[in-house]
């Protein structure tokens, strides 16, 4: 008896990064979390330095949120998927995709470091580099393989014209 094997399975239309963003940082900063609970480290000596550490780690906050917001605006005009795990229906190159080709990660990279100089912990900035190598090659150069092949010559032609992270 011959059997005919199934179809194979088509590829699944998402760039199959290895790490959701979101759970990415938020792992680091429970990580950190652990690590300052442990081995408690100070980034600041003196009040002063650490009221200004506060002060520069809010208003990183404040503006990646508003950098974030503006971004996930520009995804849902354009009618396409904000999460990394569902297809991509379209290319943005408006709002803050003029300047970036992923803002989201801009801003949650800044404010996970706002929340590092708020909270003073240099575990979590010791964390960073660790976590935007993660977001680089598991997750950035993923999506950008994957758009090159949905796309083609339109992804093409933005990724030339607009810088990757700033």
């Amino acid at each position: 008896m011959n059997a005919t094997p199934p179809p194979a399975a088509e590829p699944a239309d998402r760039p199959g990064v290895v790490i959701k963003p979101p759970v990415l940082f938020l792992g680091a900063l429970a990580l950190g979390l652990l690590l300052e609970a442990i081995l408690p480290l100070t980034l600041t000596s003196g009040p002063v330095a650490a009221a200004t550490l506060r002060a520069i780690g809010l208003l990183l906050v404040v503006i990646a949120a508003a950098l974030l917001t503006a971004s996930m605006r520009a995804f849902r005009r354009a009618g396409t998927n904000v999460p990394t795990w569902l297809p991509t229906t379209a290319v943005v190159m408006n709002g803050p995709y003029r300047w970036s080709r992923n803002p989201i990660y801009v801003a949650l990279t800044l404010i996970y470091a706002g929340i590092a100089l708020v909270i003073g912990s240099p575990w979590l900035l010791l964390l960073m580099p660790a976590i935007v190598a993660i977001l680089h090659f598991g997750v950035v150069a993923r999506e950008e393989r994957y758009l090159e092949a949905k796309f083609g010559q339109s992804y093409l032609g933005y990724k030339a014209s607009v810088r990757r992270w700033l």
